[in-house]
């Protein structure tokens, strides 16, 4: 005895799964592997501009000027 209150309460239902599938597909990665997700975050963040070329000669510079100061003082205590 299939009444319009089982199938509205049926209709419902199946509504409701629908609506529930739907929520945990958006909370699936779109990477498959980590790598793939690093190599979109790296290409991502270059095309912002955080790998500026300038940056890093000046990492470099300033590395290389502590390493000689390191260097002449123990020269000098020495």
């Amino acid at each position: 005895m299939d009444t319009i209150r089982n199938r509205n309460a049926r209709t419902a239902l199946m509504s409701l799964e629908d609506a529930a599938a739907s929520a945990r597909g958006g909370f699936a990665c779109m990477f498959q592997t980590s790598d793939e997700y690093e190599t979109a975050l790296i290409s991502e963040r270059r095309a912002q501009g955080r790998y500026d070329r300038l940056r890093i000669r000046w990492a470099v510079v300033m590395f290389v000027g502590c390493a000689m100061l390191v260097a002449a003082t123990v020269l000098l205590l020495n």
